[in-house]
């Protein structure tokens, strides 16, 4: 009997390809992604990475795609409106039929906060893929999802579908926008490079590179905190009874 020989090496497959051009982009970022450059590090030759991908940036998509299926999304899954029944009419419906997710309904304010520390958390491992998602989610399945997760928990939140749009935007130009660059990390650490006569007012500002966690996360926080609360007094508002 025959038996086949075992491949030397493993075959290619579209997750080995998005494997490594999502370590080479950490690595180098996206200019240093080529089908030469991914050839060469799966042992393979060009022609056969088109097999599986028609363009470079088909292979880009879905290494951004990978990065957001990492995000937590499971928050969203008992979001309810202010009222306990997910319609912010304020009757308190499901409140007294029983919950039909069989668990406790969670608040929308406090589905965004998570989500958004899930989401800044994927996007800090891999910040050279931000470019790419900051064009959209396109035709990529976790990026839709994302999407369809935060307008769906909205709108059941009792949000109207245009607000509820217009929050999964400002979430996303909040979030991809923390992720694109340290704030701390854009002072050198040079005590000199601060001429109190020139800068009176940065006389610490050489420290800031050493605390870059401490402070990029404080802001995060800072600022997501500010937009919620500025949110939470829009939601109130719309649910005000109009004369």
């Amino acid at each position: 009997m025959w038996r086949m020989a075992r491949p030397r090496k493993p075959l290619l497959s579209r997750d080995r390809i998005v494997e490594a051009a999502g370590a080479l982009v950490d690595a180098e970022g996206l200019e240093a992604v080529s089908t030469r450059r991914l050839a060469a590090a799966l042992g393979v030759s060009g022609p056969s990475l088109y097999n599986h991908f028609r363009t470079k940036d088909a292979i880009l998509e879905a290494v951004a795609d990978a990065v957001s299926a990492r995000v937590d999304l499971s928050m969203f899954d008992a979001v309810g409106g202010a009222d306990g029944d997910g319609d912010g009419d304020g009757d308190g419906d499901e409140a007294r039929r029983g919950d039909r997710g069989g668990g406790a309904r969670r608040d929308w304010r406090e589905a965004l906060h998570a989500w958004a520390h899930s989401y800044r958390d994927a996007l800090a491992d891999h910040p050279n893929i931000v470019p790419v998602l900051a064009r959209g989610p396109g035709r990529r399945p976790a990026g839709l999802r994302l999407a369809d997760a935060v307008f769906g928990a909205m709108t059941e939140a009792g949000w109207p579908p245009a607000h509820a749009t217009r929050i999964g935007a400002l979430m996303r130009y909040f979030i991809l926008g923390s992720a694109v660059a340290s704030f701390a990390r854009g002072f050198v650490d040079d005590e000199a490079a601060y001429d109190p006569v020139d800068y009176p007012h940065l006389g610490q500002a050489h420290l800031l590179a050493e605390r870059r966690r401490e402070v990029d996360e404080g802001a995060f926080e800072t600022g997501l905190t500010a937009l919620l609360d500025g949110l939470s007094l829009q939601y109130e508002a719309l649910r005000e009874p109009r004369a």
